[in-house]
């Protein structure tokens, strides 16, 4: 298993070569699927939009929220295409880190002239490997 860093780059490396070859623009869709699609070429467990359950005062609400990308069971990539990232974009990502006890995601804004201007790393109680 690699570790979560590892991924962050390899994830980081792939979105900014999708980038570079489509620009801004596209739906969030087309790059959620083209990014899975590269990242499962380089190995990795790739899940397209999990639904995840939440539990509240017993009772269970299903699904609660989708991930975008779920790599190797352990980053979550978010994946947007809006004008600027927002703080509550970051608050949205944090809160499915906590509730799936991970320790780190990745915004990934697609609209900014370079993508690494739309990078945009969550922590979760992260502890380096």
């Amino acid at each position: 298993m690699l570790p979560i860093d590892v991924l962050s780059s390899i994830a980081i490396e792939e979105a900014i070569a999708i980038h570079k070859e489509f620009g801004p623009g596209l739906y969030e869709s087309v790059y959620e699927s083209v990014l899975a699609r590269r990242l499962r070429g380089r190995g990795l467990n790739v899940e397209r939009q999990v639904q995840v359950k939440a539990v509240f005062d017993g009772v269970t609400y299903d699904p609660a929220f989708k991930i975008d990308l779920l790599v190797d069971e352990r980053l979550i990539l978010e994946i947007k295409a809006v004008e600027q990232l927002s703080k509550a974009h970051a608050k949205q990502l944090l809160t499915y880190l906590r509730l799936l006890k991970q320790p780190v995601g990745l915004l990934l804004n697609f609209s900014e002239a370079t993508l690494k201007d739309g990078i945009r790393r969550v922590v979760n109680d992260y502890k380096p490997d």
